[in-house]
C-alpha cells in the first residue's frame, strides 16, 4: 500500500523549455526547431543513462552532456556556436531554471494522487533554485516537502537523499514510492534506500530494464489510483 510518493523534477514535473533553446541556438546561428529538441531529447537521455556513465559524472557536468547529447541526436554538430548558445542557457538555468515547461497534465495528476491521501515530495538533482522555481510554476502548493540536492549537499543515486526526504515527510519506506526518469539515477538510488521505484519512460525505450515503467505521471496517477 502506497501513502507516499517522490517525484523526480526534471522529466517528471517539468521539462527544459525548447522554445528557450532554440531561439538561444538561432541567435547564434545554428537554426533547429523545438520540437525537433524535443523529439530528440528522450534518445539522448537514454544513451546518458548509463551506470558508468552516472558514476562518473555529476548532475551539473550530466546536464550539459545531455544537452549536447540531444543537439547531437537532432542532427546538429557541435561547434563554437553551440558552446555560445549553452553557456546563455546556463546563465539563464543558473538564475531561473530553464526546466520551466510543465506537462499540461501535471497539476491534474498531482490533485488526484493529493486528493486521495497520498503525501508528496519531490526529490531532485537541482542547483538551489527548485523552491523559488516551484513557486513561480504554481507547483510548489502541491508538495509536502522540497529537496533539491543542491541545498543538500547530496544528490541521486546516493541513497541518503531518500534518507532525508523519508525524515523529512514522515514516510516510510516499505509504503513509498519513487519515480523518476532515470534508471540509473532515480531507480538504483530509490531501491537502495528501500523504497519501491517506478521509471517515466516517455518514448518506450527502457522495456529492458527490470522496472515498472509507465509513459507520464498522469499515467502513474491513473495506475496507483485504481490499485
Amino acid at each position: 500500500m502506497i501513502d507516499t510518493v517522490f517525484l523526480d523534477a526534471g522529466g517528471v514535473l517539468v521539462n527544459p523549455n525548447w522554445d528557450r533553446v532554440a531561439a538561444a541556438l538561432a541567435r547564434h546561428g545554428v537554426a533547429i526547431s523545438a520540437a525537433a529538441l524535443e523529439a530528440a531529447e528522450p534518445h539522448a537521455k537514454r544513451q546518458l543513462d548509463t551506470g558508468k556513465a552516472i558514476l562518473a559524472t555529476n548532475d551539473d557536468t550530466r546536464g550539459w552532456l545531455y544537452f549536447n547529447l540531444v543537439l547531437q541526436r537532432a542532427g546538429i554538430a557541435l561547434s563554437p556556436a553551440t558552446e555560445a548558445a549553452l553557456r546563455e542557457l546556463a546563465q539563464y538555468h543558473a538564475q531561473f531554471n530553464l526546466w520551466e515547461s510543465v506537462p499540461r497534465e501535471v497539476p491534474d495528476a498531482l490533485d488526484r494522487l493529493r486528493g486521495a491521501g497520498h503525501r508528496l515530495v519531490v526529490v531532485s538533482n537541482a542547483n538551489g533554485t527548485l523552491r523559488k522555481h516551484f513557486a513561480r510554476l504554481d507547483l510548489a502548493r502541491h508538495f509536502d516537502v522540497l529537496i533539491d540536492s543542491c541545498d543538500e549537499g547530496v544528490e541521486k543515486p546516493d541513497p541518503r537523499i531518500f534518507q532525508l526526504a523519508l525524515e523529512r515527510s514522515g514516510a516510510r519506506p516499505e509504503t513509498t514510492l519513487h519515480a523518476g526518469d532515470f534508471y540509473h539515477v532515480d531507480v538504483v538510488g530509490a531501491r537502495a534506500a528501500g523504497l519501491q521505484a517506478w521509471l517515466i519512460d516517455t518514448a518506450g525505450l527502457y522495456a529492458d530494464h527490470d522496472v515498472t515503467r509507465v509513459p507520464s505521471l498522469a499515467a502513474l496517477a491513473d495506475r496507483l489510483l485504481a490499485a
